[in-house]
């Protein structure tokens, strides 16, 4: 179990991270919990840039990991303080990342009272309908007179609170799992469903059965993703070992909330290059994990033309590029004319390298596109869409994914 701890408050001491790192040791063999430190966010403003937001999207992920997330807050003036409320809008603001996800609120402070009115404050923010959390009542940690009920080491001592705390995370851990297990089923509804194999799908090409169609995706050698015309990621592959791992929380999510904000600008660069009718397809060859990948973006449209959405295969060309480079082409006929590509005796003069895309030969005095005479594109733009790699479409890192700005390195 993965679970996601926030420091409430952005002292450099507080009482509360201690009660964090206690967990984290005390229930290490119930779950794997990360504490996070909300200090390293900005204060929250709508006018914050862009590209000032790194560290906000990146814990937006980590939340969207996470089975469950733990609020620890103290007490300022009977609230929660500002920092954990600024925290908290940055992970409702324009995002459900917090949508149905299981949480726990707990707290210390120097008083009798503990937290108490701090949480319920916390609470109510937390099952507004802007965050939508699923929070299981009844479930409260309260730890008062902070400076007497912890160690030197840090250990909580007071038994009776040690005792409520371990009742509490055991509950809010079989809360999780209900969700998990009710997640695991829908995920598995389309396999046990028994009417799939008897559902098809008419092509003008063929037929295919729901079950051929998953099986297809799976096998195939690319993995492929869609961003919907919405701007929103809405279906990818399952293709065992992908070379960009995907998460079913990142599901209907916003293109601008799956990205690292320095790759939004660009991201929607490529998607409005299509939307617009500009481009068509965008290529990009990458190192990925150690070997040669090559993306490709297109283009989705149906038969009118109208903008359905990008599609983004990826895949690894290592084993062509092996068999390329051992020759395995050399001397081989022409499989539709048995002619060898090395045939001697021609009486043809040989004809002069052709662009296989314009049909311009490379020989021509005049540079220009057979179909239009614009002037051909630069050598070092890309043959498929015209775009400089020295004006990339792509992130500030070259391996950045389109779809989901996370680098491959």
């Amino acid at each position: 179990m993965k679970i996601l701890a926030l420091v409430g408050t952005n002292a450099k001491f507080s009482y509360n991270r201690i009660l964090l790192q206690f967990m984290k040791k005390h229930f290490k063999q119930m779950a794997d919990i990360e504490i996070y430190e909300i200090s390293k966010l900005p204060a929250f403003s709508v006018d914050v840039p862009l590209a000032e937001q790194t560290e906000v999207w990146k814990l937006k992920q980590k939340v969207k990991a996470a089975d469950g997330v733990v609020f620890s807050t103290p007490e300022y003036d009977h609230g929660i303080p500002a920092a954990l409320k600024s925290a908290t809008e940055w992970l409702s603001y324009h995002t459900e990342v917090l949508k149905h996800k299981p949480v726990m609120v707990v707290g210390v402070s120097y008083g009798r009272q503990a937290s108490a009115r701090s949480q319920v404050q916390m609470r109510q923010i937390l099952i507004s309908p802007d965050c939508d959390a699923n929070l299981l009542p009844g479930n409260e940690v309260l730890v008062g007179g902070a400076s007497r009920v912890f160690s030197k080491d840090g250990r909580l001592i007071n038994e009776g609170m040690r005792d409520n705390l371990e009742k509490c995370f055991t509950n809010f851990i079989e809360y999780i799992q209900v969700f998990k297990n009710i997640d695991e089923e829908e995920i598995q509804m389309p396999i046990k469903r028994p009417t799939i194999s008897d559902a098809y799908i008419n092509f003008p090409t063929g037929r295919l059965s729901l079950k051929e169609v998953q099986q297809i995706f799976s096998t195939i050698p690319f993995e492929i993703d869609l961003v919907d015309s919405s701007d929103r990621f809405a279906w990818y592959s399952d293709k065992p070992n992908r070379e960009h791992v995907r998460n079913v929380a990142s599901l209907n999510e916003p293109v601008t909330e799956c990205h690292p904000p320095k790759a939004v600008p660009i991201v929607m660069q490529i998607i409005n290059s299509f939307r617009d009718g500009k481009k068509d397809v965008v290529t990009r060859p990458l190192w990925m994990n150690g070997h040669r990948s090559l993306i490709q973006y297109y283009a989705l449209r149906d038969i009118d033309g109208h903008y359905l959405g990008t599609i983004e295969f990826t895949g690894s060309v290592e084993y062509i590029l092996n068999l390329f480079e051992q020759g395995a082409w050399d001397k081989k006929p022409d499989a539709t004319t048995g002619a060898s590509a090395h045939d001697e005796g021609t009486t043809q003069p040989a004809a002069p390298a052709v662009d296989a895309s314009t049909g311009a030969s490379e020989t021509s005095d005049e540079a220009t596109d057979a179909t239009n005479d614009a002037p051909v594109a630069d050598e070092a733009d890309d043959a498929t869409t015209g775009a400089s790699e020295s004006g990339s479409v792509d992130a500030d890192d070259e391996s950045a994914d389109a779809t989901t700005g996370a680098s491959e390195n």
